[in-house]
């Protein structure tokens, strides 16, 4: 049987280069006080020994675990990807770590991984959404540590919030409808008891048409959150056996909106002279889709970016930021081109 590879240890190192333990434990710390010399052969005997500081005892000292807890919906959706992206790179520059959890759009589980990381003592915690179970906000609000609800725009915040009304960006698009004449206007999304932002797009999508005296009842809410491409077929199938006359439909995001747009092509429906599809998310799929597909963009990564500033700034790892983030905006796209 192979016998177990040891560690070097930080005795090996300080053997190596001939200095002691303790100067090698200041030497390999970002505010060494250490010679430059001196802290070079330290640094070539731990190369060459493989040796890697061992953190959580000063960690433990000082409070300070290094990471910053994350929550998100999905692994698979471009958008939180995005904004996942965003917020690594903001926290790069401050040597925060990102230890993430993935919720699947369940507020239990959401539950469930807080309470797990509050065990490890984040710096913060930054979760997707502004809708938890109550136990989930208790623990939040006791939490201690700087909470930021991302990607909506919460009626009662924790702590802070970066974000979006989603409702606002579903209205955006229901006047774009509108302008070009079309009022048998149809809404495709899933299951609005786990997916609380397609929710929020669907009473904002009702609400305008409402406002504007037009019917608002052309619904199909299908399938479990993240909806596909998959969902976008069946949604726009049934929608059009319930309502023949519709002639456009806002889809809960670009990948639904995809779905609706093949389906129309296999079935001879022109899109958009006889029935206009537009998504959400400003996926790279919009951009590429045949018709291009109107969407909204909601500015995915600087929401990570800029909720990474937010945090390095109320751990005092660096000053506020200037950056700015975008409100959602409507592009226009031949899936919805004037007819």
């Amino acid at each position: 049987m192979a016998t177990k590879p040891k560690l070097p240890t930080m005795l090996d190192v300080a053997k190596l280069a001939g200095v002691s333990p303790m100067t090698v434990s200041r030497a390999l710390r970002p505010d060494t006080s250490v010679g430059k010399k001196t802290r070079e052969n330290i640094q070539n005997a731990a190369e060459e020994l493989g040796y890697v500081l061992n953190t959580n005892a000063a960690n433990f000292a000082s409070h300070k675990t290094g990471f910053v807890a994350v929550t998100i919906p999905s692994i698979n959706n471009a958008n939180f990807a995005e904004t996942l992206t965003g917020l690594s790179e903001g926290l790069r520059n401050s040597g925060l770590q990102i230890l993430l959890g993935y919720t699947d759009y369940s507020k239990d589980e959401e539950e469930r991984l807080v309470e797990q990381f509050l065990q490890r003592r984040p710096e913060a915690v930054v979760v997707t959404g502004g809708s938890h179970t109550e136990r989930c906000r208790r623990l939040l609000k006791q939490a201690g540590v700087p909470v930021i609800e991302m990607w909506d725009e919460p009626e009662d915040p924790i702590d802070e919030h970066i974000g979006f009304s989603n409702a606002a960006a579903a209205s955006l698009m229901v006047d774009h409808f509108v302008s070009l004449g079309r009022t048998k206007i149809g809404f495709i999304g899933g299951d609005e008891m786990r997916d609380t932002r397609g929710l929020d797009r669907r009473r904002g999508f009702v609400r305008r048409l409402d406002e504007l005296d037009i019917d608002s009842q052309r619904i199909v809410s299908e399938g479990p959150p993240p909806v596909t491409m998959r969902e976008g077929v069946t949604s726009l199938t049934k929608l059009l056996e319930k309502w023949p006359d519709t002639d456009a439909v806002m889809c809960v995001s670009d990948l639904s909106a995809f779905g609706a747009i093949s389906h129309c092509i296999r079935n001879n429906i022109q899109v958009p002279e006889q029935i206009a599809i537009a998504g959400f998310g400003a996926y790279d799929i919009s951009e590429v889709s045949n018709p291009t597909i109107t969407t909204i963009d909601v500015d995915a990564k600087n929401i990570g970016k800029y909720t990474a500033a937010l945090v390095a700034n109320r751990l005092g790892y660096s000053e506020p930021s200037d950056l700015i983030l975008g409100k959602p905006k409507l592009l226009v796209r031949e899936s919805t081109t004037p007819i």
